[in-house]
């Protein structure tokens, strides 16, 4: 510790000095039948105890001064993935190049401070030279040096890769944070070598049952002209497609459109393959599994009337635009022959009707959990309709008919209503609505409310309910195919009246998981590196989520193996972290009891191999050299390793740092300090004591 002092600092010594020779003088003048040596040094004693205490009182703060050395940092990092320990240079020898890297570690932790890394899909410590990752993320390792060496004495990064990169894009741009020249080994081999790949495959994540769809797959080859092959698509081991495939170039590169069609509902698993070539390098290129959920989106919609109207043909044209929509129009005696249970949704256009009240279809629908859209107007049996359905009750008569104009009511939220549609149903003509009050028993969302004449009303035009988890719909008047023609005269660019109605239809006929157990994966597909993520909620009578039981799973994979599993406890749910398994195709099962019910969910999911290692074959090394040029390093090739110790060495940049700390601290802190002011003042006191004074 070094003290540096002032011109004050001088001064203040001085002072508690004076003050400690004055106060030793008062106090030892009279002290002559002392002996002389024994007077001199209790003078000598308190004048040192009362400097000592007056510095304390003037002097509270002392700087201290403290140097501290930092070695450059000299980071290694083995690039452990699959492609590197695959695709080898000629006259490349493993062992000898494992034996290299572990020596210039060594010699460089007699200088340096030496932190090694291996990377791949992951980032570990130490040297790995497996070879065993999938991916390869050079990238997320730069990045992850930024952040743990953050102001630390980076002098070098020396990174040993065949510059493919998969996952992360190019650390290029990342090696400037570091502010350090990097120094690359430049493993694998440039040479091509003869190989057929499935470079990528574009496709849609969900298809439509029955629907086609399309594949593009990009296929490369090296090496390979003149050669033939066959790229051939399977389903379920199942080929469901195949074309001959002729290389005339090298390299090659030729994207395939392939066409297919969704036979099968679910999730469905498609495999690519191409026929291999005689001496690859690699047949794991050949072949790629993609994964499409196959959903049955067309749904069977049921539009009911006792007679025929106009409003009947705009909602069959607006309904029919989605192409998901199954519509059937049943009019008059048509509906006794119809069974309800094969719809997603009812359309009730003025039924129960005056002159046809449909008794019979009435009492099936009423026997039943469907979703109902009930649409009243003049025709409309106003009595009949309360007395089937207790949402709503209309008080009322049919005789009398006033025009009702629809007001879009802002804070409806069951489903997306467009910001310009108020201003644009403005302009529409007004229903025919049955003159009376309209009572909502229970909880209802309004769309549409009526406006007579210039006044706003509050009594709903358009509203929906959901009751015992049934979904009811109600329509207050007739004549929306006015609507239709408005939207036709005006010319408006968005079709509002088509928009609503699909809205409506879908809002109505979706129909609500209402299961008490539910298990579901994060997601349908994992790839082989990942892992597996299972979430679990469960719901009692009341439907409140509670996590009280335990939930176990069983996972089996193609062969029948089975693994077990306990699901962990969040707030109100249940997570369960599976880890990584190998590629395939996996069911669960899952199972909890509350009580003396038992409780079973089941689903499937898919764990995808990785071939990205094997996609691309021809090390990149021009990369490597980049990097290197960039920052002030060099390129190595493995044989060569001895030179990185000599370019380090002569580094004039990678030096040691010397770091000057400063501080002030009190001289109360010092404990030093209060033991010399004891041990003179007891030494001072024993002396007194021994020849008598007081």
């Amino acid at each position: 510790m070094n003290d540096s002092f002032s011109l004050y600092t001088l001064l203040a010594l001085l002072g508690c000095l004076l003050a400690g020779v004055l106060f030793a003088w008062l106090l030892y003048r009279k002290t002559e039948h002392l002996d002389k040596r024994l007077r001199y040094g209790l003078f000598a004693i308190r004048t040192i105890v009362v400097t000592v205490i007056s510095s304390l009182l003037f002097l509270p703060l002392v700087r201290s001064i403290s140097y501290d050395l930092e070695k450059p940092v000299i980071i290694i990092g083995q690039d452990n993935s699959l492609s590197v320990g695959v695709i080898e240079s000629n006259g490349f020898n493993k062992q000898q190049y494992e034996k290299d890297m572990q020596d210039l570690a060594d010699k460089l932790s007699e200088k340096y401070e030496v932190k090694i890394y291996n990377f791949s899909d992951s980032i570990k410590s130490g040297y790995d030279f497996k070879n065993k990752g999938q991916l390869s993320n050079a990238s997320k390792f730069i990045n992850q040096l930024n952040d743990e060496l953050l102001n630390r004495n980076v002098g070098s990064v020396i990174l040993a890769t065949d510059g493919i990169f998969n996952r992360g894009g190019s650390p290029l741009y990342d090696l400037n944070k570091l502010k350090a020249p990097v120094y690359t080994i430049a493993l694998g081999d440039t040479i091509p070598k003869r190989d057929l790949v499935i470079a990528n495959v574009n496709h849609n994540s969900l298809v439509y049952l029955d629907n086609e769809f399309t594949l593009e797959v990009q296929v490369q080859a090296f090496e390979s002209k003149g050669e033939q092959s066959r790229i051939s698509v399977t389903e379920g081991g199942k080929k469901i497609y195949d074309e001959e495939l002729q290389i005339n170039s090298n390299p090659f590169v030729k994207n395939v459109t392939i066409k297919l069609k969704a036979t099968k509902l679910g999730l469905q698993k498609y495999t690519i393959q191409l026929n291999p070539l005689n001496d690859e390098v690699s047949e794991r290129n050949n072949a790629q599994n993609i994964f499409i959920e196959v959903i049955d989106a067309k749904q069977k919609i049921l539009l009911a009337s006792a007679a025929p109207h106009p409003d009947i043909g705009a909602l069959k044209q607006a309904i029919t635009l989605n192409k998901h929509y199954d519509l059937k129009v049943a009019l008059g005696d048509d509906l006794n022959i119809v069974n309800p249970k094969d719809y997603s949704l009812i359309i009730l256009y003025q039924l129960p009707a005056l002159q046809n009240d449909g008794g019979v279809f009435i009492n099936k629908i009423q026997q039943i959990n469907v979703p109902l859209w009930y649409i009243l107007g003049a025709q409309s049996n106003l009595f009949a309709f309360n007395k089937m359905q207790s949402g709503v009750n209309f008080n009322g008569s049919n005789n009398t008919l006033q025009e009702a104009f629809a007001v879009v009511n802002t804070g409806f939220t069951a489903f997306e209503m467009n910001a310009s549609l108020d201003k644009q149903m403005e302009g529409f003509d007004p229903l025919q609505a049955p003159f009376g009050e309209v009572r909502i028993n229970g909880t209802a969302q309004v769309a549409l409310k009526q406006r007579v004449g210039k006044i706003k009303t509050e009594s709903p035009q358009l509203l929906f309910m959901n009751a015992d988890g049934k979904k009811t719909g109600y329509l207050i008047g007739e004549g929306i195919w006015r609507w239709k023609l408005t939207e036709a005269q005006n010319e408006q660019k968005t079709d509002v009246f088509n928009t609503l109605i699909s809205n409506m239809v879908q809002y109505l006929a979706v129909k609500d998981d209402k299961r008490k157990f539910k298990v579901y994966t994060a997601k349908n597909t994992f790839e082989e590196n990942e892992n597996v993520l299972i979430n679990a909620v469960f719901y009692n009578d009341s439907y409140v989520s509670v996590n009280t039981p335990e939930v176990s799973i069983q996972i089996k994979n193609e062969e029948g193996k089975a693994y077990n599993f306990l699901f962990s406890r969040t707030e109100t749910a249940y997570q369960l972290d599976a880890g990584m398994l190998p590629a395939g195709n996996y069911t669960y099962t899952a199972t909890t009891t509350l009580g003396n019910k038992k409780h079973t969910a089941q689903g499937l999911f898919y764990v995808n191999a990785l071939v990205a290692e094997y996609q691309q074959t021809i090390a990149n090394h021009q990369l490597l050299n980049t990097m290197s040029v960039q920052t002030g390093g060099k390129m190595y090739m493995p044989q060569n390793l001895s030179h990185i110790l000599n370019d380090i060495s002569t580094n004039d940049q990678i030096k040691t740092l010397s770091y000057e700390d400063r501080k002030y601290e009190e001289l109360i802190n010092f404990k030093w300090v209060f033991a010399l002011i004891v041990a003179l003042l007891t030494l001072e006191w024993f002396l007194r004591k021994r020849n008598g004074e007081i």
